[in-house]
């Protein structure tokens, strides 16, 4: 499973990337988030140009740059991105084709274009939309929560929606984000991560959690080992596959999770 970091700083970046993730996502969206999310206590970054430029002078690896939704803003958001040197661009809340194939008109063939499914109407339209040239298709677990006005982020996890949404895609498939193994909360990282490999994921995001969790660790170290715990999970057999999926269903639903199914691998400590 690709690993993707979000980060503008170069030093970490580098590390991370070396030591087994795929690539950087530099995060240029936060128009109209703030009054979307607004007490969801979610994370708005104010990553800029400059930082992409850093980014790609900085860290092997593919460099992703997610952009704010469409908008009349997008074709100078797509020429920046690509003139700094982005592999990718990510366009977020979709939805609608018309929204995907003009965006797609302005990277014309220049770099890959990903999009984030985190909005009842790109659920309802993901197999129209998965039949565009996309490098890429998310489904973004926050965002389509309170879209759905919902509470419960794994909630797609549980109910079928995000199977649904993996039925019909042929691209590189990715959902919600990972941390080290032993982590997690609410639900266990290692639930999480089982529930990734049993849907096909074959792409997540590192973000906060991950970036808590292994401070002060070494990242040479603590990335294989987050790589290593995926590949033991993809060679689960029925039985434990089907074990793991009851325990993430219960920890979605607020039922008991057996201790013994409940981490893979030896437990991360966090440092002092």
């Amino acid at each position: 499973m690709d690993l993707f970091l979000f980060t503008v700083d170069p030093s970490w970046g580098r590390d991370v990337v070396a030591a087994g993730a795929a690539g950087i996502v530099v995060d240029w969206e936060r128009r109209g988030k703030a009054r979307r999310q607004q007490g969801e206590g979610t994370q708005i970054n104010s990553d800029t140009l400059e930082d992409l430029v850093r980014m790609r002078a900085a860290a092997p690896g593919r460099l992703l740059c997610r952009i704010n939704g469409f908008g009349p803003w997008t074709r100078g958001e797509v020429d920046d991105a690509v003139a700094a040197g982005a592999d990718e661009i990510l366009l977020p809340m979709v939805r609608s084709a018309d929204e995907v194939d003009r965006t797609l008109d302005s990277v014309a063939g220049r770099c890959g274009l990903g999009i984030l499914i985190e909005t009842q109407d790109a659920v309802d339209r993901a197999a129209d939309l998965a039949r565009r040239p996309l490098s890429r298709i998310y489904v973004g677990l926050n965002d389509l929560r309170i879209d759905r006005r919902s509470t419960e982020l794994f909630r797609p996890l549980v109910d079928g929606t995000v199977e649904a949404v993996r039925a019909v895609v042929h691209q590189p498939f990715g959902v919600a984000g990972m941390t080290l193994p032993g982590g997690g909360f609410p639900v266990p990282s290692d639930l999480l991560a089982a529930e990734l490999v049993r849907t096909g994921a074959e792409f997540t995001f590192l973000r906060r959690a991950f970036t808590a969790d292994i401070a002060g660790r070494d990242p040479f170290v603590e990335v294989p080992r987050l790589l290593a715990s995926l590949d033991r999970l993809r060679c689960a057999g029925a039985a434990e596959v089907a074990e793991r999926r009851a325990d993430f269903v219960a920890a979605v639903t607020g039922a008991a999770v057996r201790p013994a199914l409940a981490a893979v691998g030896p437990p991360a400590t966090r440092s002092a």
